[in-house]
């Protein structure tokens, strides 16, 4: 481990439209998303706690029952099985932080 740039970490498209770079610690998992306007991530949950904070655009993020329109600069906390969804109302810049690491996304 040690120094990292963002731009030489190779680019995965995960689902139509949404591309991420994944950097991985020890213990933690972080993506960089692009996503295009007008995408949608499907509901889901999973094991990990996850931060999410927006870069560039507006997203539509619904945790559990609440949703709310995030912009530049703000952030939310998922907790670890707590089921929520997204959709990209502009072009979007995202990093989300994953605790535990994210397994599933290790592409080697």
């Amino acid at each position: 481990m040690g120094f990292i740039d963002i731009n030489d970490a190779p680019e995965k498209e995960i689902l139509p439209g949404c591309k991420a770079k994944f950097i991985h610690s020890n213990n933690m998992t972080f993506v960089y998303w692009q996503i295009k306007a007008q995408k949608k991530l499907p509901e889901h949950s999973h094991h990990h706690e996850q931060v999410v904070h927006v870069i560039q655009g507006e997203f539509e993020l619904t945790i559990d029952t609440k949703t709310q329109v995030m912009k530049a600069s703000d952030m939310a906390i998922i907790p670890a099985n707590i089921k929520h969804s997204g959709y990209a109302i502009t072009e979007c810049k995202i990093i989300d932080a994953f605790y535990p690491i994210r397994e599933d996304y290790i592409f080697e």
